[in-house]
Protein backbone atom coordinates (compact mmCIF):
# COMPACT_ATOMS: atom_id res chain seq x y z
CA UNK A 1 0.00 0.00 0.00
CA UNK A 2 2.90 2.61 1.15
CA UNK A 3 4.87 1.90 -2.71
CA UNK A 4 1.27 2.59 -4.39
CA UNK A 5 1.02 6.12 -2.35
CA UNK A 6 4.95 7.00 -2.68
CA UNK A 7 4.26 6.05 -6.76
CA UNK A 8 1.02 8.22 -6.82
CA UNK A 9 2.53 11.25 -4.91
CA UNK A 10 5.58 11.22 -7.26
CA UNK A 11 3.55 11.17 -10.37
CA UNK A 12 1.65 13.87 -8.93
CA UNK A 13 5.20 15.90 -8.49
CA UNK A 14 6.62 14.84 -11.77
CA UNK A 15 2.78 15.95 -13.53
CA UNK A 16 3.31 19.40 -11.36
CA UNK A 17 6.78 19.83 -12.60
CA UNK A 18 5.39 19.45 -16.61
CA UNK A 19 2.66 21.37 -16.18
CA UNK A 20 4.24 24.41 -14.55
CA UNK A 21 6.64 24.62 -17.68
CA UNK A 22 4.65 23.84 -20.11
CA UNK A 23 3.13 27.26 -19.17
CA UNK A 24 5.61 28.58 -17.92
CA UNK A 25 5.46 31.59 -20.22
CA UNK A 26 2.28 32.97 -18.86
CA UNK A 27 4.04 33.56 -15.58
CA UNK A 28 5.59 36.67 -14.55
CA UNK A 29 8.83 34.73 -13.54
CA UNK A 30 12.32 35.07 -14.93
CA UNK A 31 13.08 33.09 -18.23
CA UNK A 32 16.25 32.01 -17.57
CA UNK A 33 16.86 28.24 -17.52
CA UNK A 34 18.36 28.11 -13.41
CA UNK A 35 15.15 30.17 -12.53
CA UNK A 36 12.98 27.59 -14.40
CA UNK A 37 14.38 24.62 -13.20
CA UNK A 38 14.33 26.09 -9.37
CA UNK A 39 10.76 27.05 -9.49
CA UNK A 40 9.93 24.04 -11.18
CA UNK A 41 11.58 21.86 -8.53
CA UNK A 42 10.72 23.26 -5.53
CA UNK A 43 6.98 24.14 -6.90
CA UNK A 44 5.30 22.21 -4.01
CA UNK A 45 6.89 24.03 -1.26
CA UNK A 46 6.07 27.32 -2.75
CA UNK A 47 3.14 26.65 -4.02
CA UNK A 48 1.99 26.40 -0.28
CA UNK A 49 4.08 29.13 1.35
CA UNK A 50 4.10 32.07 -1.19
CA UNK A 51 1.11 33.87 -2.84
CA UNK A 52 2.65 34.85 -5.51
CA UNK A 53 4.21 32.06 -6.96
CA UNK A 54 0.55 30.38 -6.49
CA UNK A 55 -0.41 33.00 -8.49
CA UNK A 56 1.50 32.12 -10.92
CA UNK A 57 1.45 28.96 -10.87
CA UNK A 58 -2.34 28.86 -11.36
CA UNK A 59 -1.51 31.18 -14.75
CA UNK A 60 1.09 28.48 -15.93
CA UNK A 61 -1.51 25.69 -15.90
CA UNK A 62 -4.66 27.51 -16.97
CA UNK A 63 -2.13 29.04 -19.90
CA UNK A 64 -3.18 32.66 -19.73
Amino acid sequence: MGGIIGFLLALAYIGGIWKFLSGYRHTNFDRGLPARLTLSLLWPALFIVNTSYRKNFQKALKGR
